[in-house]
């Protein structure tokens, strides 16, 4: 049997998994483990290079996937074609046939600062289940706080004023994962996209200019890049004009020109290419109170060197170097089985065990220190940030919106020191660890290694 649809849609984003996590469940099914209460964690280990911050995003996807788990007989009678499950018992398939999400999950809300080994999200369900979800929590959880980190990271550096645009469809690597780029480039922090689904979706006005192609196809049948604008411009009037086809000075002389004699009324101008800083400032002297966008593979450092080398520009497009990049490397890992501790202790992959919390010390609304803890501790004046989503595979509340998210991120950002927002050379920082979460993490080793030692000898 063939599918023959590669988009994910709430038909079969049950199969977007790792084969692993099926014969997984298998096994567990098979040796009655199925079951067994377990907890996985999902977390970064470390930042991506040069970044001092992450801001969790995708959560919202990730609950939507949980409360649409499902397996239709056509997809497991696919699954049984393969061959690879001849020798899983039978209640592996009854497992799928009524599976249904009945979890809890515990996660950061979006928008907010997190560090590195700090949880953005744990599950807490039968261990199949648990299990399963692994593949599709990390997607859409690691890519979605990437972007919006690289969001939040560039409206920290342009400024409150700038106004900055998503232009990543093209860029982002692929359908889906364009439309999930534009949401978390919204919540963190930019102001429109050009994704038409994306945009319309959200409820959001889609945002853009025209491309070179228009210029060129309109000059040659029409004569010159001015009728090209001219026509552009009657249909739409506010839009920005794309003045570096050719000549960007020659083409702003020629508006400024126009808007002169012809009382020309400009929705502002892009340039693409160039030395954005000498163009962009001679153009702000032909065309004063235009506004002036730029784009061109753009990122949070090359706005800062604009900025710094006085580059007149009003707004950004970001594309290539928003949606693509160094990756969030997050994991999802078993912290406790049945009430047992578990961790890993393999060099350079170790991980915490038990169920945890993060308290975030603040001192007058400004970040202090944030400790890593268990969910039973208690420590005094923090804020604990793991809460309860969703119970018994129900969400507890409503989704929030887009402006609220954004409002968080910028507020998360705000409340960070500049040694840590820093975006060429930032403060690596780590959680403290509680005193009670480092003795579990001594017994547990411990108790591993005694484990092993057993089996060794």
């Amino acid at each position: 049997m063939t599918f023959h649809t590669l988009t994910s849609t709430s038909d079969n984003c049950s199969l977007l998994t790792d084969l692993y996590q099926l014969t997984m469940a298998a096994c567990y099914a098979g040796e009655g483990l199925d079951q067994r209460p377990a907890s996985f964690e999902l977390f970064a280990r470390r930042l991506p290079e040069g970044f001092g911050y992450l801001i969790a995003m995708g959560l919202e996807q990730a609950l939507d996937y949980l409360e649409q788990l499902r397996f239709s007989a056509e997809q497991i009678q696919a699954l049984q074609a393969t061959g690879i499950f001849a020798h899983v018992p039978d209640s592996f398939w009854t497992l799928l046939a009524e599976a249904r999400f009945n979890g809890d999950v515990w996660a950061i809300a979006e928008g907010t600062a997190v560090f590195a080994h700090e949880p953005l999200l744990r599950i807490e369900a039968p261990l199949w289940q648990a299990q399963l979800v692994e593949t599709y929590l990390l997607n859409t959880l690691n890519y979605q706080t990437l972007v919006a980190t690289r969001a939040a990271r560039l409206r920290d550096v342009a400024g409150a004023d700038a106004t900055l645009l998503e232009f990543g469809t093209r860029r982002a690597f692929s359908p889906q994962g364009a439309l999930w780029a534009a949401r978390a480039a919204l919540a963190g922090g930019l102001d429109a996209t050009s994704n038409v689904l994306a945009a319309l979706s959200l409820g959001r006005q889609p945002s853009g200019t025209m491309a070179h192609a228009l210029v060129m196809a309109l000059g040659a049948i029409q004569g010159t890049e001015q009728d090209a604008f001219t026509t552009f411009h009657r249909y739409f009037p506010n839009a920005p004009l794309l003045i570096d086809t050719y000549d960007s000075i020659a083409a702003a002389k020629q508006l400024a020109e126009r808007i002169k004699t012809e009382g020309l009324e400009l929705g502002g101008v892009r340039l693409d290419s160039g030395d954005l800083v000498s163009v962009s400032q001679t153009v702000r002297s032909l065309l004063p109170g235009i506004p002036i966008f730029a784009s061109g593979d753009l990122d949070e450092h090359e706005v800062v060197r604009l900025r710094q080398a006085g580059a007149c520009i009003d707004g950004y497009g970001f594309g290539t170097k928003l949606v693509s990049g160094s990756p969030v490397n997050g994991v999802y890992k078993l912290v406790e089985i049945d009430g047992i501790p578990t961790m890993k202790s393999s060099s350079g992959k170790a991980t915490y065990p038990g169920r945890k919390q993060i308290f975030r010390h603040l001192d007058q609304s400004q970040w202090s220190s944030d400790t890593l803890g268990l969910i039973t501790d208690t420590p005094a004046q923090t804020q604990p940030l793991l809460s309860l989503v969703m119970q018994a595979g129900k969400r507890l509340q409503s989704p929030e919106t887009l402006e609220a998210i954004a409002h968080c991120t910028a507020t998360s950002v705000a409340t960070l020191p500049p040694h840590i927002r820093d975006i060429s050379n930032p403060t690596s920082y780590t959680p403290n660890i509680s005193p009670t979460l480092q003795a579990l993490t001594d017994q547990t080793h411990a108790r591993l290694q005694k484990s092993e030692g057993k089996i060794k000898g």
